[in-house]
């Protein structure tokens, strides 16, 4: 893996691989702290966006692993202003070992890769944030002790979240739902690209325009803003369209599995998308999923500058990952709107049980992790 650009670039066994060292780092900083095995390392952050998550995850992940991250705030670069994004590339490049970028077009990020001659790192675009959906994908993980056959439903925007959702879902195996306003749909060519994916993996796929039809029987439950930084032109406009139909509240909690969690990859505009209840009960996952944007990060991080080291650190994490589980061959995608009579727990009904993994337990009791909350 040269770049990190989308959850779509990677395989399976690369999702798996960096899943597994995320739990191994993991475990290890719970014990009492990471080896430096990046010291001497160095990681330039250019913002075109500003953020509380990604700028302290990173940060402290290559403290916490002996190297050193470098802030490079919007008026420092101007990123294609002030010079063009592949000469910033090719001057930061000479200076740090890799470089993460939090930008507003994607295209920004794909020239910062062509013309880097160190790792560049999606740290969030408007066409994906790999990053969030690692951590996401962590989360889940440790919750359920599996990613095949959890269904997870998303309500709300099909934004750069809901497109990093769908890829690492199907690339894993879990099963993935959303319910979105008319307009406002993940895209057709992620769509396609997600339904390529499922198809080798075994997930199921579900379209609607009704949240309460999406959350039945859903294990994950996730949302997002109604409004993107970038989009505040359309902010009352989206208030009339996404209110009150598309907020998590504990009615339609109630709706999903006992056990469901609920997920929000910040920040929250408490009362829109989600309610005061719903983000601080019991079954909320809110602050656990941040704090592993962190070491899902720290896997990344590792992985691209220091991939001789990944082997013995996922030694760590015992069995084989998540994704490395036997597929369902026989599964076939669906898209349906909210008028189609097809529902997910029909297609849910030739779905193969995941089978037990008894080294899914030893490896819980290595690491000292529990799966209750």
């Amino acid at each position: 893996m040269k770049h990190f650009l989308s959850l779509a670039d990677l395989t399976p066994k690369e999702l798996t691989r960096l899943l597994d060292l995320a739990v191994a780092l993991k475990a290890e900083w719970k014990r009492g702290g990471n080896s430096p095995i990046l010291q001497g390392k160095t990681l330039g952050m250019i913002f075109q966006k500003p953020s509380l998550r990604t700028r302290v995850s990173f940060d402290t992940a290559m403290l916490h692993l002996g190297g050193h991250a470098l802030y490079l705030s919007p008026d420092e670069i101007s990123l294609g202003q002030r010079e063009s994004v592949a000469d910033v590339a090719r001057v930061l490049g000479r200076y740090v070992d890799v470089i993460m970028a939090r930008v507003f077009g994607h295209k920004d990020v794909l020239e910062l890769a062509r013309s880097s001659p160190v790792p560049v790192i999606n740290g969030l675009s408007d066409y994906s944030h790999p990053c969030q959906g690692l951590a996401d994908l962590l989360t889940i993980y440790e919750h359920f002790g599996k990613l095949r056959g959890i269904k997870v439903a998303c309500i709300g925007d099909g934004n750069n979240v809901a497109n990093s959702l769908i890829f690492g879902c199907t690339l894993a195996g879990a099963d993935f739902a959303i319910a979105s306003p008319i307009g406002y749909e993940i895209t057709g060519d992620v769509v396609a690209k997600a339904q390529a994916f499922a198809s080798k993996s075994g997930s199921s796929l579900y379209f609607s325009h009704d949240p309460s039809e999406v959350v039945k029987d859903a294990d994950v439950l996730y949302t997002d803003v109604w409004t993107s930084m970038g989009q505040e032109a359309e902010t009352q406009k989206r208030l009339e369209v996404f209110s009150p139909r598309y907020q998590i509240n504990s009615a339609l909690v109630a709706r999903a599995k006992r056990n469901a969690i609920v997920m929000h990859c910040l920040p929250a505009h408490r009362g829109q998308e989600i309610t005061d209840e719903v983000a601080d009960g019991s079954q909320s996952a809110l602050w656990v999923q941040a704090e592993n944007r962190m070491h899902a990060q720290k896997a990344l991080l590792v992985e691209l500058l220091a991939p001789d080291r990944v082997k013995t650190l996922r030694a760590l994490a015992g069995a084989a990952g998540p994704a490395e589980r036997p597929a369902a061959r026989s599964k076939h995608t669906t898209r349906t709107t909210r008028t189609a009579k097809t529902k997910p727990k029909a297609a849910a009904k030739t779905k193969p049980k995941a089978k037990s993994n008894p080294r899914l337990a030893k490896r819980d009791r290595a690491s000292g992790r529990s799966r209750k909350r």
